[in-house]
């Protein structure tokens, strides 16, 4: 799972707990002119060709679970069986290796702010999701701090972020799913950016929230796509410019849940957001 420093000569790690898709990384480091400020762990895993080929050919992962079909499992799989290739093994990848653990610890201990980002939902979980429908690793943010090698008491916030409405690809349980008719007709038609499959969906569900908020001990929340349930909140980035009818639904969430919701996304641009942290103490 990747971290990163939040100023400006903001340095992106990616922990030893991740997987690297070498010639994707390379990619993405050419198209954001990243390569002066990536580190990578020696000791993350790589993915290969071979496991993304070993997933698409399975008839289990791609039909049943709905696998993205990316080579993740396959990789953690050779890296259970102690076989795997690791970043330090991979010459392209020579210029940018470093101690992760050792960057994060500094970082905290320099006053400079961190961000841990994990990956994928809570309900996607290895061990605590909708099993077998889930994915290969734990995605809880106990989790996020074991990967990147950290102990939980560095840690100041935890933030859950939660669409406003549900969705998944693939198979597995889905409470209170729409039908294709009903998601187009409210506009929560999605396509998956890796699969290009279309996302099922379903109302906010409360009660996976809780559990959500519960098992990640969440001290905030933050909220996107609040402008696909209320098109007049698209591109607000002031609170009190929210519709009615969006706040109200941001205090069910608040009342319910017992966190404050402090982040909300109202469209596509990074700067399309109401930042509450201030006014809430945050």
């Amino acid at each position: 799972m990747p971290c990163s420093f939040v100023n400006q000569n903001a340095i992106l790690c990616i922990a030893t707990g991740a997987n690297v898709r070498v010639d994707v990384l390379l990619k993405e480091l050419q198209l954001t002119q990243s390569h002066n400020r990536i580190k990578v762990d020696p000791q993350a895993s790589i993915i290969e060709e071979k496991h993304v080929k070993a997933e698409r050919e399975s008839q289990h992962l791609m039909s049943k679970i709905g696998s993205t079909g990316q080579g993740v499992g396959a990789a953690l799989e050779d890296r259970i069986r102690r076989v795997a290739r690791l970043a330090r093994d991979v010459k392209e990848l020579e210029g940018y290796l470093g101690d992760v653990l050792t960057i994060v610890s500094e970082g905290v201990e320099g006053g400079s702010n961190v961000l841990l980002e994990g990956t994928q939902g809570y309900y996607l979980s290895l061990y605590h999701g909708t099993y077998p429908y889930v994915t290969s690793r734990d995605t809880t943010a106990s989790a996020v701090c074991s990967e990147v090698g950290i102990g939980p008491k560095m840690v100041d916030e935890v933030i859950v972020v939660f669409k406003s409405y549900v969705t998944r690809v693939g198979g597995g349980p889905l409470p209170g799913e729409l039908s294709n008719e009903e998601a187009e007709k409210l506009g929560l038609v999605e396509v998956a950016t890796v699969t290009g499959r279309r996302r099922r969906a379903a109302p906010f569900n409360y009660e996976l929230a809780k559990r959500a908020v519960k098992a990640n001990s969440a001290t905030q929340l933050a909220l996107t796509r609040i402008d696909t349930l209320f098109p007049a909140a698209s591109r607000v980035r002031r609170y009190d410019d929210l519709p009615r009818e969006a706040k109200d639904f941001i205090d069910g969430i608040e009342d319910r849940l017992k966190v404050p919701v402090t982040i909300i996304s109202t469209g596509p641009d990074v700067h399309d957001t109401v930042d509450l942290r201030g006014a809430k103490g945050l």
